[in-house]
């Protein structure tokens, strides 16, 4: 009886294996709708390393017609830098099937936080903390598919 299971289990883990989805490490280009809806990410890759930044935002300007500022900014020499093109992620480099050592800007608080990037099913879940990961907040973002 042991035999037999043992065979059995050997037999579902290879069968997992040919099922298991690998991931791309290229998966992640392309445009990203955030978690909130207020703005794509334009994901790209620049020196071996994955970046992103601001191509879209659903209220693009202030009350008044200007455009939004990254005001929050913790450096007062780029509190006057648009929102659009503004760079949310830094750095990210790919590691069997996770985006790693990259960094996300919130532009709301004007915080860096540490991140990961995981792509499941045509998302990406970002988990960005500070210290440990396992402290830290997820949140996921939609691919915008590419103009035909």
């Amino acid at each position: 009886m042991m035999k037999k299971t043992t065979i059995i289990t050997c037999f579902l883990l290879l069968s997992c294996s040919f099922f298991s989805q690998t991931v791309s490490a290229d998966a992640i280009l392309g445009t990203w709708l955030t978690a909130s809806g207020k703005a794509k990410v334009l994901i790209y890759k620049e020196g071996g390393k994955y970046n992103g930044k601001i191509v879209w935002l659903k209220t693009p300007t202030y009350e008044d017609g200007k455009p939004k500022v990254d005001k929050n900014n913790p450096d007062k020499t780029k509190q006057n830098a648009p929102m659009l093109g503004l760079n949310l992620l830094k750095g990210f480099v790919f590691d069997e099937d996770e985006w790693e050592d990259g960094t996300i800007y919130d532009p709301e608080n004007g915080k860096t936080y540490s991140c990961t990037i995981k792509y499941r099913d045509g998302m990406l879940d970002l988990h960005g903390y500070i210290g440990i990961s396992m402290i830290g907040r997820t949140q996921t973002w939609f691919r915008i598919p590419d103009p035909k």
